[in-house]
């Protein structure tokens, strides 16, 4: 394999460029020349296909930087729909022209499904990313678990949902321990909640703070690092009158309660709380309004003006009560030392993946008692359910102690590992340096996309020379 290609799909995370690097890196020892192609799948329905050589003469570019959040040859969320089979030709035609031997995508479970139809006609491998952290099993035989439920509702007239598992989990079975993304996006949250928990501590307020993860608890969970009072997982339906005894109780006691809840959280009916409105993204993954917000608005009615005025805390209970939003900020920004690492490992195993062979398989991070963090090449079709569809990762009811609203001992065992060395001195030297640097106040910001644009080179071009 003498070119391959790579591109990064759907959401950004912090550490992509370092999954990046990490496969440039690798390819300059074997030799292997590095295409990124540019806006992720958007690109291959270019007829130009812009394009990077991220390694010319086998040397990595300076502008692909490993501590750089997002990704230098950008991201979309288009994607390679398998049923049309004239598009996936014209593709596979267009890689083919400019002589790329095989493909690495770096992404989540969309991009793994995206993928499927063109590693039946090109080599390609998944590197993965999602700060959700929903990429993978909990166990090997999960995927078999997913049954077609009839719903003339939904699209095709039916819908997926889990059985109740046969397996006993174990923290050593999980197939992709952890995905790169995931420890900054985590660190992004608890700082957040420890700088919100003093604002309702001063004002006597409960503060309600909405992380990501649509259908995944996993960010949630390791915002338990922040120390709020209640944490409320998708995989977990909010007992709503349960959740404002538990409230009335806590403020009774400190004067202030924090509570972190994830987007996609659902009430008993299993109705997501956020969803009262909704629309759909490019990629048909439903947009919510605000699980917060509903949050609030229930809180509200549950317990009422009358119980803030007798504590003389506020005139009302909307007054009380407020909500934030970490939101994007947790996809942005530098990557600490967990991701970074284990994204350049991930980045070159996909490429040791290729250069071996091998199609249609996931770099995988996985984690045992004797061995740590090491890196696993993974079959991506025993990710697929019978019907050949690869869904998210739940978190597994394991990590989630219900009563108490926060992680269990198994929760808190698997977030160990992962946090006990996530930052590295570089990380507080780096914030040190650059946060009130005077350059700031002097400089405009200088983006990596106007240097790399400097480098994009187009498929006419490369014909005609």
């Amino acid at each position: 394999m003498k070119r391959i290609g790579i591109l990064t799909a759907g959401g950004d995370t912090p550490a992509l460029n370092a999954t990046i690097y990490g496969a440039v890196v690798r390819a300059n020892r074997l030799k292997v020349e590095v295409f990124g192609l540019i806006k992720g799948f958007n690109c291959l329905f270019n007829p130009r296909v812009p394009h990077v050589h991220l390694n010319p003469l086998f040397q990595t570019i300076p502008e692909l930087d490993p501590a750089l959040g997002g990704s230098l040859i950008g991201s979309s969320r288009d994607f390679v729909d398998p049923e049309k089979k004239d598009d996936l030709d014209m593709v596979v035609e267009r890689l083919k022209k400019l002589g790329i031997d095989g493909l690495i995508c770096v992404g989540g479970d969309g991009t793994l499904n995206g993928l499927q139809p063109l590693a039946e006609r090109l080599p390609t491998v998944l590197a993965p990313k999602t700060i959700d952290n929903d990429l993978g099993l909990n166990h090997p035989t999960e995927s078999d678990e997913w049954v077609r439920v009839s719903d003339p509702a939904a699209k095709g007239g039916f819908h997926y949902k889990r059985s109740d598992s046969r397996a006993t989990f174990s923290l050593g079975q999980m197939v992709n321990y952890v995905t790169p993304g995931y420890a900054t996006a985590v660190y992004v949250s608890s700082s957040a909640i420890e700088r919100v928990r003093t604002t309702a501590e001063s004002h006597r307020r409960i503060a309600i703070i909405e992380v990501m993860g649509r259908h995944s608890g996993y960010i949630a969970l390791g915002s338990a690092y922040g120390r709020p009072d209640i944490i409320l997982v998708p995989e977990v339906a909010v007992d709503i009158e349960q959740l404002a005894e538990r409230v009335k109780n806590i403020y009774d006691l400190q004067k202030s309660v924090v509570i972190v809840c994830g987007e996609g959280i659902t009430d008993a009916q299993g109705h997501e709380l956020g969803a009262t409105t909704k629309s759909t993204d490019p990629a048909g993954n439903v947009v919510l309004s605000g699980a917060a917000e509903a949050l609030r608005a229930q809180l509200i009615h549950l317990i009422g003006d009358h119980y803030f005025r007798t504590y003389r805390r506020g005139d009302s209970a909307k007054e009380a009560i407020f909500t934030r939003k970490v939101g994007h900020t947790q996809r942005g920004g530098r990557p600490i030392l967990f991701d970074r690492f284990h994204a350049a490992r991930l980045g070159a195993e996909a490429l040791n993946m290729l250069v071996e062979g091998s199609n249609n398989m996931i770099s995988v991070l996985q984690h045992d008692a004797e061995r740590g963090f090491h890196v696993e090449g993974y079959d991506a079709n025993r990710l697929r359910d019978r019907w050949g569809l690869i869904h998210a990762r739940h978190m597994h009811p394991d990590f989630y102690d219900a009563k108490l609203m926060k992680p269990s001992r198994t929760g808190i065992d698997y977030l160990l590992p992962i946090f006990a060395n996530a930052l590295g001195d570089d990380d507080m030297e780096h914030i040190r340096r650059t946060s009130f640097a005077p350059s700031n106040l002097l400089q405009p910001y200088h983006s990596i996309n106007t240097d790399i644009n400097k480098r994009i080179r187009y498929l006419a071009a490369a014909e005609e020379t």
